[in-house]
């Protein structure tokens, strides 16, 4: 794990330096976009409306926008806000942990103590125990100051972010709270609540849509329904420097992709494909269900058809260019 932040924690006249961690993550696979008729990358750009010059990102501040006024905030005069340098977890107050509503709870993250604050870190942690408390506290990340909720889980100290009042809605729609309920409805439904109780374990709960994603990918790699990597920047450009398709430019093409379609009649490519493309899901992820052994076999193989795939995305490319 890397801290993202260092820091420490302030609580009367204790200070106790602390590392923190990220206690989240996201699982989700990452797709990005890319052109169905050969797979190029579809990527955006930082274009300024006024002079129409692509932007740097140092050339880039903030602005906020109230009717027809804007004021530009500059990276000097963001740095110069008292909140904006502060390193310290400032405990404000310590509450009984049952009054800190979960629609407040946001992102979650351990503390770690530093070497030379190790007691004192412990002597935070009996205390929230002994006490069944939890500190309140301020602290700012990433430019930000942010309210927080100091606990102990596992014997680790956890510092969950809090949404401020303000940003918990109100529910304003109507609720029909003269709807009459029978006793033996209640009756039924306790019985239902009973039948389904018991601990909660989270690890009994999977995401099935990213479980059958990641068996879509591999069941792909494995009939060699891929493409080489290289061969989706191009032949003249590399992930590192590839120029970006500027996003108005994007949209007038697909506008006359479009006007083609229906001037000439016929079933979109889009619409073709994926009729192919449902046909071979029930093989695919039945082939996803392989051993690993069959698997590795698979995936060597898929790399030998990538290379001669690679050549002849080129050839193809080439080909296209001479031809427009």
């Amino acid at each position: 794990m890397r801290a993202i932040w260092k820091g420490s924690v302030a609580f009367g006249l204790v200070n106790v330096p602390v590392r923190l961690y990220s206690a989240t993550e996201d699982h989700d696979l990452e797709l990005h976009q890319v052109h169905d008729a050969d797979g190029g990358r579809i990527r955006y750009e930082r274009r300024c409306e006024v002079c129409g010059r692509k932007v740097a990102y140092e050339h880039i501040d903030r602005a906020f926008e109230q009717g027809d006024r804007t004021v530009v905030l500059t990276d000097d005069d963001l740095s110069s806000l008292p909140e904006e340098s502060s390193r310290e977890i400032d405990v404000l107050q310590f509450v009984p942990t049952d009054q800190v509503d979960p629609i407040m709870l946001e992102r979650s993250y351990y503390l770690a103590p530093e070497a030379t604050a190790k007691k004192a870190y412990a002597l935070l942690r009996q205390a929230l125990v002994d006490t069944d408390q939890t500190a309140i506290a301020r602290f700012t990340l990433r430019q930000r100051t942010r309210l927080g909720a100091l606990r102990v889980r596992d014997d680790v100290l956890t510092l969950q972010r809090l949404l401020w009042n303000d940003e918990v809605r109100e529910p304003e729609f109507d609720l029909d709270t003269d709807a009459r309920v029978s006793e033996t409805e209640v009756t039924m439904a306790a019985r239902l609540v009973e039948s389904l109780s018991g601990d909660f374990t989270p690890e009994k709960f999977t995401d099935d849509y990213a479980e059958q994603l990641e068996q879509l990918v591999e069941a792909k790699l494995e009939h060699g329904d891929d493409i080489d990597t290289a061969a989706t920047f191009g032949e003249a450009s590399d992930t590192g420097g590839a120029d970006v398709v500027d996003l108005m430019d994007a949209l007038r093409q697909s506008v006359e992709r479009a006007r083609q379609h229906q001037n000439g009649g016929g079933t979109p490519k889009k619409t073709a494909a994926k009729k192919t493309a449902a046909k071979k899901t029930a093989a695919k992820k039945t082939a996803a269900k392989k051993s690993s052994a069959k698997k590795s076999s698979a995936k060597k193989t898929s790399a030998k058809k990538a290379s001669a795939k690679k050549t002849e995305a080129r050839k193809t490319t080439a080909s296209r260019r001479r031809a427009s």
